[in-house]
């Protein structure tokens, strides 16, 4: 579905190795370590195939490890080369020529040429299921120019276009490798599929075919935990390596030994969203959504359900987008506020939430503060992703939630009425068409007007930016700072 990125609040990030632009740079050739790490998460993939099953979970394990795309994000957000070493973009921004790397084979040994390009980019619009595929609508056509060079011609120009395709929509698949992506994906990437223990670990092995540097580590397992504490008790007894993302922030504590233990905290651009349902009674109702976030204390929430760890921001846009402006002054708690807008009225919504640490947590505070302007929210867990995937998401069935969005620049969700905030307002699609197609300045004036708008309207409340927190054994080392992309990438970490 469209710009999804909802998931689990585990971002991920991409550890840059080159120039952006139009530079070249890449791996070299090494030789892979025998180690093996054991990393931690929360949420496991129904599936493998990421082009028709949504969550972040899928592309948070694959992308970059498994697949790669001509071009991926570093840390920080910028776009670097990777099977593209380089590419040129034409005066009227229209046409890129990417040229791309030789030599290059995926896991299953067929080489990687710009056919696979032209496959790969074409199956964005006939065989992907996700509303995301609507980015590339842009795309006019992509030809291949010669085995090492593929071009691809927009309708018009494109601010997000390349950073789209540093996303999972940018991912390269083999002609003769996607008979069945739900169980076997066929990558250029790092990693291959080594095993898959459902409702435990997935297991990726290094890839004996890979084109650039060897990963450190030559097993990485990812193993999945249905609560906070059972992944921390694993770090403490020595069951896994590292935490990707902790669940309690405040048992940081029992990670406070510098001889046992690393912890990094960093950013990422995950929003917790308190998500309203714009298109059904109450929250059709600008004032009653107007009316809730005024009703909202972040400060105390943040403090209550995330130890304080985080940031508010006030928007759909984190302060590592150029159009970032802090929006947490639009409605400061103001429970008398909130009443007056609700005009006496009572109200009782269910809160339908995924079963994630952060959402359980933050709920019970959203549901004590709407208490006391007249507001009862009923909460219901929901087993994620497929229950809440298929209840909230799909159906649209409910009036309140809370969720992480962690897909970089994901404010365009609200562009779409049938997504599931149900948010129908065609000013704000037009400032995202000019931004999409003007200068970089235009770009950035158009969205902060557009995450303006989105605020004024209180179409949701953001309750705050997902910190990037993980704890490691000590001597692990190439931990990311911050969690910017889809994907965790595995290839930067290592042993001491």
């Amino acid at each position: 579905m469209r710009r999804i990125g909802i998931w689990i609040a585990l971002g991920g990030l991409l550890l840059g190795t080159a120039a952006c632009g139009g530079g070249s740079g890449g791996r070299s050739g090494g030789t892979a370590a025998k180690e093996s790490l054991s990393v931690g998460f929360v949420a496991e993939p129904a599936n493998l195939d990421f082009t028709s099953t949504e969550g972040a979970a899928i592309p948070q394990a694959l992308l970059v490890n498994v697949y790669e795309g001509l071009v991926k994000l570093d840390q920080d957000g910028r776009i670097q080369p990777l099977l593209a070493e380089k590419w040129d973009v034409s005066p009227d921004r229209k046409t890129y020529t990417f040229t791309l790397r030789k030599n290059v084979t995926f896991s299953s040994g067929a080489p990687f040429t710009a056919d696979d390009v032209v496959f790969s980019l074409g199956r964005v619009r006939t065989d992907w299921k996700l509303k995301i595929k609507s980015q590339f609508d842009v795309i006019d056509k992509v030809d291949k120019k010669d085995d090492t060079t593929a071009v691809v011609t927009l309708k018009r120009p494109s601010n997000g276009f390349l950073y789209a395709l540093a996303t999972r929509l940018g991912a390269m698949f083999s002609r003769t490798g996607v008979a069945d992506l739900a169980n076997k994906p066929v990558g250029t990437g790092p990693y291959q599929l080594g095993a898959w223990k459902r409702g435990d670990s997935i297991r990726l092995d290094a890839n004996p075919k890979y084109w650039g540097t060897k990963p450190a580590a030559g097993t990485v397992t990812l193993k999945y935990f249905k609560d906070a504490t059972a992944m921390n008790n694993a770090l403490l007894t020595g069951g896994i390596d590292v935490i990707s993302s902790v669940q309690a922030p405040e048992s940081l504590q029992q990670f406070a030994d510098p001889n046992r233990f690393t912890t990094v905290e960093g950013t990422t651009n995950g929003e917790v969203v308190l998500s309203l349902n714009n298109g059904r009674p109450p929250f059709d109702d600008k004032k009653a959504r107007q009316a809730v976030r005024y009703a909202i204390d972040h400060k105390a929430l943040l403090d209550t359900a995330w130890a304080g760890r985080g940031k508010l921001i006030g928007s759909m846009v984190p302060p590592t987008d150029p159009w970032y402006e802090d929006r947490t002054g639009d409605y400061p708690y103001d429970p008398a506020k909130a009443k007056e807008l609700l005009g006496g009225k009572t109200y009782t919504v269910k809160m339908r939430i995924p079963n994630l640490p952060y959402a359980v947590a933050s709920a019970q505070v959203v549901k004590s503060q709407l208490a006391q302007v007249g507001i009862t929210a009923d909460i219901e867990p929901l087993e994620f992703p497929a229950r809440w995937l298929d209840v909230v998401f799909k159906q649209g069935d409910y009036d309140m939630s809370i969720i992480n969005h962690v897909e970089p620049r994901d404010m365009g969700i609200f562009a779409d009425k049938s997504y599931y905030f149900r948010y129908d307002n065609p000013a704000f699609g037009k400032l995202l068409a000019s931004a999409d197609e003007g200068s970089e300045q235009q770009q950035t004036d158009d969205l902060k007007q557009a995450a303006k708008l989105l605020s004024d309207d209180a179409a949701a409340d953001w309750l705050f930016l997902f910190p990037n927190l993980i704890v490691a054994k000590k001597g692990v080392t190439g931990l990311p700072q911050n969690a910017i992309a889809e994907s965790f990438d595995f290839t930067g970490l290592a042993k001491q």
